[in-house]
């Protein structure tokens, strides 16, 4: 096996000391099993997209922050400069949102830091010590498949309460450790308050693992917990600890524009005889 370049540095630096494995290659990133001291960690190097992906990720990238003027015209312009901006913020993103998650209480690895493109973090194991499987490789009880996801619901009211979105939550990116759901891959993670897409990616990740679980549990695809902790978020009301119901009743009355025209001339009418009436009485005080 070939040592990327990113993972050469790290040894060279005495910050891991020894590359075990491949854990995983993806699009993005590869995975790999690596050695610090006597700790087994994971290490995820970030590949080098092409201007294709920029322009896939944007609906994710609307309402980040970035760190000054001059890189935002340039992310704009799709410059080299500003190529090379998106892709460290892409990066950092996960950085970002994992040290933030992990303070929210929220089931993420651990980080240990980012050097240079690579990502080191806890390796998340099954009770036997090996790489834990994905939601989507195990079979499940219904009360065990219920259980996991009133767990998870409650994993992503908690990003909620923090301001994040995963964006693509799925079976491919929860692990099952030795006591449960771990959620992975934030690259992607949304700015709920900030992107007009964060309801629908919202409802999407939640109906995702809905889905995934109801294959074991069928009542759980007649919940709706996306629009009912959106809508507590939209008031300031959602809380990590919220009682959710999985029920919510849309309000889909709509306004009689007739009433509302009504209203409005019937109030201009008040105010003209009111202003009629100040005026008579000062034309009586006068005379």
């Amino acid at each position: 096996m070939r040592t990327p370049d990113g993972l050469q540095a790290l040894l060279d630096d005495g910050i891991i000391d020894e590359v075990t494995r491949q854990l995983k290659s993806g699009k993005e990133a590869s995975v790999f099993v690596v050695r610090c001291g006597s700790e087994v960690r994971c290490a995820k190097v970030y590949k080098d997209m092409a201007q294709r992906s920029f322009q896939q990720r944007a609906q994710y990238q609307e309402g980040r922050k970035v760190r000054g003027s001059r890189q935002a015209r340039a992310m704009a312009k799709s410059t080299r400069f500003g190529r090379k901006e998106q892709e460290a913020a892409w990066k950092n993103t996960e950085v970002d949102a994992l040290y933030q998650l992990v303070a929210a209480g929220v089931r993420v690895p651990q980080p240990f830091g980012f050097f240079n493109g690579v990502l080191l973090m806890e390796l998340v194991t099954d009770a036997e010590g090996h790489s834990a499987p994905r939601l989507g490789e195990v079979d499940l009880p219904a009360e065990q498949a219920r259980e996991f996801h009133g767990f998870l619901i409650n994993q992503v009211v908690r990003m909620l309460c923090v301001g994040l979105i995963h964006g693509d939550l799925s079976e491919f990116n929860v692990l099952i450790d030795a006591t449960g759901p771990v959620i992975i891959d934030l690259p992607q993670a949304v700015n709920a308050a900030g992107n007009n897409n964060a309801f629908a990616m919202l409802e999407r990740d939640v109906r995702n693992i809905t889905e995934t679980l109801g294959r074991f549990a069928p009542e759980l695809l007649t919940t709706d917990y996306a629009a009912e902790m959106w809508s507590l978020f939209e008031q300031g009301e959602l809380k990590p600890d919220s009682k959710l119901t999985g029920v919510f009743i849309k309000d889909e009355t709509s306004a009689n524009v007739g009433d509302v025209l009504q209203a409005i001339d019937d109030a201009r009418e008040e105010a003209i005889r009111r202003q009629l009436g100040r005026d008579d009485a000062k034309a009586v005080g006068g005379n």
